[in-house]
């Protein structure tokens, strides 16, 4: 277990639409992994004002914490560098306002929305463990999660079902 200077500290929430679809983010760079829309947490931020920031600066969306799915500690160096724990709060979102498009293009490749059961490939530990527990209705769970070997191959292969093309110009903070 890494010490406490060691852990880096971020959000994610599961943005569900009315149909039950997951919002997902194609990362731009490395190995384009998917995962749950979030990022790092800031100085003097809470969570849950992390949480709304992010998605917004990522999707230019909208949304309502309704719940903590949970904290999961990601941990475990399997990746072959030193990486540091990250601890992730995630969340339970609904959508307010606003359309998911990409509004960060130097991090977010696309969007696309999933059902629970069909997640695209590569998708982070984190985000399959948060999708699971939140499609069960389970909040407050707290979950030490293993990190995935990285892929093979760095080129991710393309989601099914249509991407949500790049804001022509990105959101103001």
């Amino acid at each position: 277990m890494a010490s406490m200077s060691s852990i880096t500290s971020a959000v994610g929430a599961v943005v569900t639409d009315p149909a039950g679809r997951v919002l997902l983010c194609q990362q731009s760079q490395g190995h384009r992994l998917w995962v749950l829309p979030g990022g790092k947490i800031r100085t003097g931020e809470s969570p849950v004002a992390a949480a709304v920031r992010d998605i917004r600066e990522e999707t230019g969306m909208e949304i309502d914490i309704v719940d903590l799915v949970g904290i999961y500690q990601l941990t475990g160096d399997t990746c072959g560098d030193d990486l540091p724990d990250v601890l992730m709060h995630v969340f339970r979102g609904v959508p307010s306002a606003g359309e998911a498009t990409v509004n960060s293009p130097g991090r977010i490749r696309r969007l696309s929305w999933h059902t629970p059961d069909e997640l695209p490939e590569p998708t982070t530990a984190t985000t399959r463990w948060a999708v699971d527990d939140a499609s069960a209705g389970r909040s407050g769970v707290l979950r030490v999660v293993q990190r995935d070997v990285e892929p093979e191959i760095p080129e991710a292969r393309e989601a099914d079902g249509p991407a949500l093309h790049p804001a022509s110009t990105p959101a103001s903070i």
